[in-house]
């Protein structure tokens, strides 16, 4: 309860059964012009790696490539395996590839990252709500051109039922416990 003797709402801990991995148009021309993307470009790089820790799925997204590029080098080269999804909608579910590609992993749990905060993130994740998963979205991992755009975004997520979370909140909310090779797996990540 709050202070107020209202009931608080709690979404609960992040599992990572029947979750996917959601990297949303981390691209060339974009990129660079993003705030605090070195802060971005590593915690991404230490989701990514963990996700293939846990066996997480994992989908790629690229908004209008023609226009904004492919994929930065530093994300493509570690999902090699991993076929972008090209889309021209903002939202990432107004792209029928991308809810086919979704419904194939028969996931329930949506955890997103990328750029821009305020653009992509924000639509998907809320339709995401919408379309009935539970979304968690990686803060530190996700930015705008513009900082109050982000903060913007993230107030309108949580808004909308959407978790906020951290990369390393996240990570630790996964793992569940300490002395298995996936916690020491990741604790090299986290301390990288």
């Amino acid at each position: 309860m709050n202070s107020g003797g209202m009931l608080l709402k709690s979404n609960g801990l992040i599992s990572r059964d029947g979750a996917a991995l959601i990297i949303i148009d981390v691209q060339e021309k974009l990129f660079p012009l993003i705030s605090d993307g070195e802060r971005v470009l590593n915690n991404l790089y230490k989701l990514i790696q963990f996700a293939r820790i846990i066996n997480m799925p994992i989908i790629l997204t690229e908004q209008y490539p023609k226009g904004l590029g492919p994929t930065i080098p530093e994300i493509k080269k570690i999902l090699l395996d991993v076929q972008p999804i090209e889309k021209v909608e903002f939202s990432c579910f107004g792209s029928e590839k991308f809810r086919k590609a979704v419904r194939g992993l028969s996931v329930e749990t949506l955890i997103i990252a990328g750029i821009e905060a305020h653009i992509c993130v924000v639509q998907t994740a809320i339709e995401g709500v919408k379309e009935g998963y539970r979304v968690c979205v990686v803060s530190d991992a996700t930015s705008s051109r513009n900082p109050e755009d982000k903060e913007i975004a993230l107030e309108r997520l949580r808004e909308n039922g959407v978790t906020v979370a951290s990369t390393e909140m996240l990570i630790y909310e996964l793992l569940k416990r300490a002395g298995t090779q996936e916690f020491r797996e990741a604790l090299k990540l986290i301390k990288s």
